[in-house]
């Protein structure tokens, strides 16, 4: 039986005038087998098509019978993972292997339509993005706080020992200062020195923390905070962070805080900020310098002034002098009865 290609081949050297002979000589196949496909008429059908292959017939298998219990299952939960459905098959007599159960659980377990995430752009000076980034080092843990201007994608950082209200205030008002000037708003992720409580999903209102409500009004931007567990509308520092991470922090070594802040501060103004932004196909630094800088808010007179003092460390104790130790002759209470009787009677 020769193939759908080889009978095109044939068909198509006979158009072309060749002869018998030629043909078999060419493709291999006899004169006689020719003669005999000329003959049943195989050379004369409409060849432009391919015939359709066979279908296979369906083999059997042991999950056959179980796959209703699936597909129930997974109707009611679809995330049952594929082991507890294996243990629930198993109970009701299933035989086979994991790795078939495995793959008809992922053929047809039911998949949730992800959410679109729409991009949201901001004009010039109206909105940053601020959030804190944990990072390990041979002398201990540090806090990267990170903020990016919304508009220009300018991005600014300052590692810091502990992530506490303290520091983000003082660290915002360094990158205000960096800044030249104070956007509108600044976005949140559900960091605690900020948001108290946060009750939009159901319904009601985000509280935010007091202190920092102040520390707003007194630099004058609002408060922005994203929903909980939906930190990708954050994504314009988000993504930086991963950008700090293995641009600037993988594979290089520091000598300790003071090494590390001067080499973030040479790295954010040589490669961060003049690099050609992935999103926007600009360079930071310049739509800062032309766009965006002249739109910000302009700088309070003066920096806040907490309201609720932070605890003045303590200071350090002189060391007392060390008095040497007086050595003291140690005797039994026998030795001194003993000695009181002996005067009792001299005395007598």
């Amino acid at each position: 039986m020769y193939s759908w290609e080889t009978l095109v081949l044939l068909r198509h050297l006979l158009d072309q005038g060749l002869g018998k002979t030629a043909i078999a000589e060419q493709t291999g196949v006899s004169r006689g087998l020719i003669y005999h496909l000329l003959r049943t008429g195989q050379l004369d059908r409409d060849l432009a098509a391919p015939r359709p292959a066979r279908a296979r017939p369906r083999v059997p298998h042991k999950l056959d019978d179980y796959c209703a219990i699936i597909d129930a299952r997974l109707t009611t939960y679809p995330a049952l993972s594929a082991v507890r459905l294996m243990a629930e098959c198993r109970a009701a007599g299933y035989t086979g292997g994991y790795s078939q159960l495995r793959e008809y659980v992922r053929s047809v377990r039911p998949r949730a339509t992800p959410e679109p995430i729409v991009r949201f752009e901001t004009p010039p000076g109206h909105q940053a993005q601020v959030d804190f980034a944990e990072v390990r080092f041979p002398w201990g843990k540090r806090y990267a706080l990170l903020v990016v201007l919304g508009y220009s994608r300018l991005l600014w950082v300052q590692f810091a020992p502990r992530q506490t209200m303290q520091v983000l205030m003082t660290g915002l008002e360094a990158a205000f200062r960096a800044f030249g000037g104070v956007p509108r708003e600044l976005l949140f992720d559900q960091l605690k020195a900020v948001v108290i409580a946060d009750e939009r999903p159901g319904g009601g209102k985000l509280l935010e923390n007091p202190e920092f409500l102040r520390f707003a009004a007194h630099w004058g931007f609002r408060i922005r905070a994203c929903r909980p567990y939906r930190a990708q509308t954050k994504g314009k520092v988000e993504r930086p962070v991963r950008y700090l991470r293995d641009n600037f922090l993988y594979g290089r070594e520091f000598l300790g805080d003071d090494d590390l802040a001067a080499r973030c501060t040479t790295w954010l103004a040589d490669v961060a900020n003049q690099r050609v932004h992935a999103t926007t196909r600009r360079v930071p630094a310049e739509v800062f310098a032309t766009e965006e800088q002249a739109c910000l808010l302009p700088l309070a007179p003066r920096a806040y002034r907490p309201l609720v003092a932070s605890p003045a460390p303590a200071a350090p104790t002189a060391a007392r002098p060390r008095v040497p130790a007086a050595a003291v002759e140690r005797r039994s209470l026998h030795t001194y009865a003993t000695a009181a009787a002996a005067a009792l009677e001299e005395v007598a």
